[in-house]
């Protein structure tokens, strides 16, 4: 069970039984246990509680741990939590959330490299209809236009598209 989880399935007058502790008043108030009193000046509320009289307060884990001394991890082992599968199971979802903004991120380098790549084989094939055929221009254009193609064919092939991208990174 989750934090929150645990909040919501104990209120703190059961957590008053569970110390054997008197009910509050209709006030809402008890004697403090956490210091030696004879008027009540504790409040309980539904789901913490404030002492007016030593400045105790907190929710449900917070009176568990002042009444037994213990810390938060044993507190809330002793109200039913799975410390260690709760984190664990969060680590998980925290991993797979991080696993597809990865993967989308991926999709998005390459859509937009994609993109560039087909934008300059029209750029090259342009500037060749210009150019004076076999000059020193139009070769260099030349030859970036056959690159631009063969990135464009891996770039489309599913199986190399990755590879290439970490190398053009």
């Amino acid at each position: 069970m989750t934090k929150e989880e645990i909040k919501d399935l104990y209120s703190m007058k059961d957590i008053l039984d569970r110390y054997g502790l008197p009910q509050p008043n209709r006030a809402g108030f008890i004697c403090c246990p956490f210091h030696k009193e004879k008027t009540a000046s504790m409040k309980i509320y539904k789901r913490d509680f404030n002492c007016f009289g030593c400045g105790a307060n907190g929710d449900i884990f917070t009176f568990v741990m002042l009444m037994d001394g213990i810390s938060f991890k044993e507190a809330y082992a002793a109200l039913g939590g799975d410390y260690e599968n709760s984190f664990s199971a969060r680590l998980k979802i925290y991993q797979a959330q991080k696993k597809r903004e990865m993967q989308r991120k991926t999709e998005e380098r390459l859509k937009r490299k994609r993109e560039m790549n087909y934008l300059l084989m029209e750029v090259y094939r342009k500037w060749l209809d210009w150019l004076e055929p076999l000059s020193d221009a139009w070769a260099n254009t030349y030859n970036a236009l056959q690159y631009q193609e063969y990135l464009w064919e891996v770039l489309n092939d599913s199986k190399e598209c990755y590879e290439v991208i970490k190398q053009l990174r």
